[in-house]
């Protein structure tokens, strides 16, 4: 151990430990430690001995986070994931964590610079929990493949704290809604997708996508095996994935739905003969535009918000015709298991804990039937 020529400003002591040989040469390859006292670097000396040992030792890297999140981005995101997952961790790496912690050295970074990192994205930039629940996630999956290859010992966002995510209260549909929603779409360009989204639940990239070879007339049944969806970069194309959770699922509709797919499948053979050779629809899509074309996202949701904001529905989002199927089919008397099939939920527990207030009223009329029932053989007046 000897003194450190810059003993004013920085550390007193140096000392230098063997943790490895070169394999080409054979020479040792030593790391630097530096302290204020004898005692700093001893301690210092001895992690590395420990380190080695045990066969934990990670050699000094000037690995940025930004440098790490860019790599871990292209190498293990971009070839396992959903083009639109891939775009969306992209966008938080390059709109959050990097111009925050991107210039931070890997190895160096802590959980309290973590943990400030996002108490300014609420108090700051006023970022929902939610938002940066996302952030979070994005940036402990890259830190956990940092630790995976060695990179880093542990990882650093394990022990940070988010603010608390609350659900958003669903607001599926009255039935005097949906009759007022059912009346104003009569007509309509889009009359038949909506009627079908409403009465199968299918989430709005479900039904752009769904195509005719998925649509089985015989045994009335629907098979979602796939999404017509965007990337999210500027400019980004539309293409067909697997659904939100890789899984395909059958469901058997109502014959009323099936009818109206008969009625889309007469008005497209229409819309075909109008369009002569300008017809393309390669894919077989079942709701497409006068040429064939797939529908835009954009532009159904446009069209949806004109007809609810003219009967007073204002609030109403897309999506809610998909809550309000899963409402009337609970209330229907479907047990927890078929909606969730039907809704291609992971868990039934995921799907109770967003129709909870559903299944409550449920309750609710059952102890009001048996209070009745209570009343009749008692011969209470």
């Amino acid at each position: 151990m000897t003194p450190h020529p810059n003993t004013l400003d920085g550390p007193a002591y140096e000392a230098r430990a063997t943790v490895g040989y070169d394999l080409g040469t054979g020479k040792q390859i030593q790391r630097s430690v530096t302290g204020k006292t004898q005692k700093e670097v001893r301690q210092k000396l001895s992690q590395i001995v420990v380190d080695l040992d045990e066969g934990t030792y990670i050699q000094p890297s000037k690995e940025t986070v930004g440098a790490w999140l860019d790599t871990w981005v292209d190498t293990y995101v971009v070839p396992n994931v959903k083009p639109y997952t891939a775009d969306s961790y992209r966008s938080i790496c390059e709109n959050h964590v990097k111009p925050a912690l991107g210039r931070v050295r890997l190895e160096q970074l802590t959980t309290p610079q973590i943990q400030q990192f996002y108490n300014k994205l609420q108090r700051e930039k006023g970022l929902s929990a939610k938002t940066i629940k996302n952030v979070h996630g994005a940036l402990h999956k890259a830190l956990n493949q940092a630790v995976k290859i060695g990179s880093i010992r542990h990882n650093p966002a394990d022990a940070c704290d988010l603010p608390k995510v609350y659900q958003k209260e669903i607001a599926p549909l009255e039935q005097e809604e949906i009759s007022r929603f059912l009346e104003a779409i009569q007509g309509h360009a889009y009359e038949l997708l909506f009627l079908v989204t409403l009465f199968t639940g299918m989430r709005q990239g479900e039904v752009l996508g769904l195509t005719w070879d998925c649509v089985d007339f015989q045994s009335n049944t629907l098979y979602i095996n796939k999404q017509l969806q965007k990337s999210k970069k500027v400019g980004g194309e539309y293409q067909l994935i697997p659904t939100k959770n890789g899984k395909a699922r059958l469901i058997t509709v109502a014959p009323s739905v099936m009818a109206a797919l008969k009625r889309q499948k007469v008005k497209q053979a229409q819309a075909q003969l109008c369009a002569g050779p300008a017809w393309e629809n390669k894919e077989g899509f079942v709701f497409t535009n006068a040429l064939g074309g797939h529908l835009a996202h954009f532009t159904v949701y446009k069209e949806f918000k004109k007809i609810v904001c003219s009967i007073g529905l204002d609030n109403a989002r897309f999506h809610d015709l998909r809550h309000s199927y899963a409402v009337a089919a609970i209330e229907s008397g479907d047990d927890i298991k078929t909606v969730q099939g039907n809704l291609g939920h992971a868990t039934a527990a995921f799907t109770l804990n967003i129709y909870a207030h559903t299944t409550q009223k449920m309750r609710q009329q059952s102890a009001d039937r048996m209070e009745r029932f209570i009343q009749a053989v008692s011969g209470a007046k």
